[in-house]
Formats: C-alpha cells, sequence, structure tokens
C-alpha cells in the first residue's frame, strides 16, 4: 500500500480544518492569530511532542514519511 504524500499546502488546509473542529471557527481564530502575535518556543513544543520518545523512535517514524 504506498501513502500519498500531502503536499504543504494540503497540510496547512487539513490543519486549519482540524483547528475548526477541534475549537471551533472563533477559538481556531484566536489560536491563528496568536501564532502570529507571539514568539513561539519551539524547544518546548519539540520537549511535549517528542515525550518519552526515543531518538530511534522519531528517527523511524520520519523515515517511514520521508520523500522518496
Amino acid at each position: 500500500m504506498q501513502t500519498k504524500i500531502m503536499d504543504d499546502t494540503e497540510i496547512r488546509l487539513k490543519g486549519i480544518e482540524a483547528l475548526y473542529k477541534s475549537l471551533g471557527t472563533t477559538a481556531a481564530l484566536r489560536f491563528l492569530m496568536l501564532l502570529h502575535r507571539e514568539p513561539t518556543n519551539y524547544v518546548e513544543i519539540s520537549k511535549r511532542l517528542y515525550k518519552d520518545q526515543t531518538v530511534d523512535e522519531i528517527f523511524e517514524r520520519a523515515k517511514k514519511h520521508w520523500k522518496k
């Protein structure tokens, strides 16, 4: 089975749709505005995203989704 690789536009659209479904229109728009207003601590976000995962686990998952 071959997985379709999404381009950047598709990822943005799916992300915004997920925000709307999860938060509702008003909260999703507020969230998007926060991203542009405040500096983002990507180190802290990465720590939370990858918590309790080994480097090998992260690497293996990344390899599965790598463009060929």
